[in-house]
């Protein structure tokens, strides 16, 4: 089964952290972030990757080669001159899709999902294609998905948080939304539905067309350990998380002054630390220096020069000021 690794995106919510290299490409604890949803894939046996392409390519191809280092195979393909969205990168995927049943993954996710639990419910459904799916117990800001006997119904709106008089009020087991992982699959049929040569994306072109004609989708819900690191401070939540006993995690080659004090942080590669700087819930990009007596607290740091270097700044962006060498990103 060949699998669809979806790394083109641009990353918007994560600038600065993507200012030279797209959303699956920044590093996680050490790793590429898609490096890791790659040798996940491989722990189930999925050796042939297609990976799309569109944002600062080159940065994605450095962090995966052509697959070997991960025992598998990795054809790539480039979406130009503009991006074309989750349906229009199966379109441009299509030659290398079309024979058998396939997988996607989002590129932008660490998790430890039993993908091969998700395939067995796929193959005894007799679905055109199956959403893996988590219970919303937070209710975060993710689209609800509607099942109803082990098949997907619709889509609903955003889930939101429970007003208080909504808990208090309730006399039953308070309903629990299902939310998209990022992980489907799919039989080739769906290539009927896709568009060729246009952007657009799976839901308004596949899913709900296919439902409104009566085809299956299944729905695998799983309790699986899923995390998505599409904005900075779910970014350094996860990655907080991740490291188990310790609180900060360095790169390579990074300096840190004995005198420097440095807590629940992120330093990516060539980072250097000066005396009495004081650090907490702070990531630094590569080759930034904190100069002497410098204290940040709730921030992404990069390099000056990088932000004024960039065309633009994304709306969606979290905002930021210079300071001396650095850009200094508040996550408050």
């Amino acid at each position: 089964m060949k699998t669809m690794i979806l790394a083109a995106g641009f990353g918007t919510r994560l600038f600065p952290l993507t200012i030279d290299r797209t959303k699956p490409a920044i590093p996680f604890l050490g790793k590429p972030l898609v490096g890791y949803v790659a040798e996940y894939l491989a722990t189930f046996g999925l050796k042939e990757f297609v990976v799309n392409l569109h944002h600062q390519p080159e940065s994605v191809i450095d962090a995966l080669g052509d697959g070997s280092r991960f025992g598998v195979k990795i054809d790539y393909t480039r979406e130009v001159p503009k991006i074309l969205g989750t349906a229009g990168a199966l379109d441009n995927a299509r030659e290398l899709l079309q024979d058998d049943t396939f997988l996607i993954v989002n590129g932008k996710i660490i998790t430890d999902i039993d993908i091969a639990a998700a395939i067995e419910t796929h193959k005894a459904s007799g679905a055109i294609a199956t959403m893996v799916l988590k219970e919303n117990h937070k209710r975060e800001k993710f689209t609800i998905v509607d099942i109803e006997d082990g098949f997907v119904k619709g889509f609903g709106d955003f889930a939101r948080p429970l007003t208080e008089e909504e808990i208090r009020d309730t006399e039953h087991e308070l309903f629990v939304p299902c939310m998209f992982t990022g992980i489907h699959i799919m039989e080739p049929r769906v290539f009927d539905y896709i568009p060729r040569g246009v952007y657009s994306d799976i839901v308004p072109t596949f899913y709900n067309p296919a439902l409104a004609k009566g085809e299956k989708i299944a729905a695998h819900v799983t309790d699986g350990n899923w995390f998505e690191l599409s904005t900075i401070p779910r970014y350094l939540d996860i990655s907080l998380a991740m490291m188990k006993d310790a609180d900060v995690f360095a790169g390579a080659n990074c300096h840190v002054s004995p005198g420097a004090s440095i807590r629940d942080s992120v330093m990516w590669d060539d980072v250097s630390v000066g005396d009495d700087v004081n650090l907490y819930r702070t990531i630094i990009a590569d080759d930034v220096t904190i100069e002497p007596g410098e204290h940040f607290e709730n921030a992404a740091i990069v390099r000056a020069e990088m932000v004024r270097n960039c065309p633009e700044i994304p709306e969606k962006a979290l905002k930021g000021y210079i300071q001396g060498e650095n850009y200094i990103v508040p996550l408050n």
